[in-house]
């Protein structure tokens, strides 16, 4: 549980303030794990063909996170499916792009503690976990 932990202390201030906040988780895990993006690996080299490699590179490392600018997010994936992503969150796209440049970096981080990628279903079962832990009533 200490990684759950640790990621849903993180992502505390990522997903204060506004609506939508498990769809926003929801678009993160479909983004992780989707057949259509190519799930984790497929984000991988869509980073590496914007020429930002070495940025997702340091999510997945062991090392310090690289910062990613909410240009930079829109860059990568794209303004329509940023388009989608906001309306699914009930979100502008300036606001989910600037929660997505601080949710990705510790989510894909914490999901990678090795420094390596983990299976289709551990990522699942990972972001389950955190949905269910951070947005629990009660």
């Amino acid at each position: 549980m200490g990684l759950i932990d640790e990621i849903t202390g993180g992502l505390k201030d990522a997903l204060s303030k506004g609506s939508g906040q498990g769809s926003l988780l929801d678009s993160v895990k479909g983004l992780l794990t989707s057949a259509e993006t190519g799930g984790l690996e497929g984000l991988v080299q869509k980073f590496k063909d914007k020429g930002l490699g070495d940025t997702i590179a340091s999510w997945i490392g062991t090392g310090e996170n690289k910062p990613i600018s909410q240009e930079r997010i829109q860059q990568v994936l794209g303004t329509g499916y940023i388009q989608q992503l906001a309306t699914k969150a009930g979100l502008s796209t300036d606001e989910i792009s600037k929660k997505l440049a601080v949710m990705l970096p510790q989510v894909i981080d914490k999901l990678t503690p090795n420094g390596k990628l983990p299976e289709g279903s551990k990522i699942v079962e990972g972001l389950n976990t955190l949905k269910d832990q951070f947005f629990k009533k009660g």
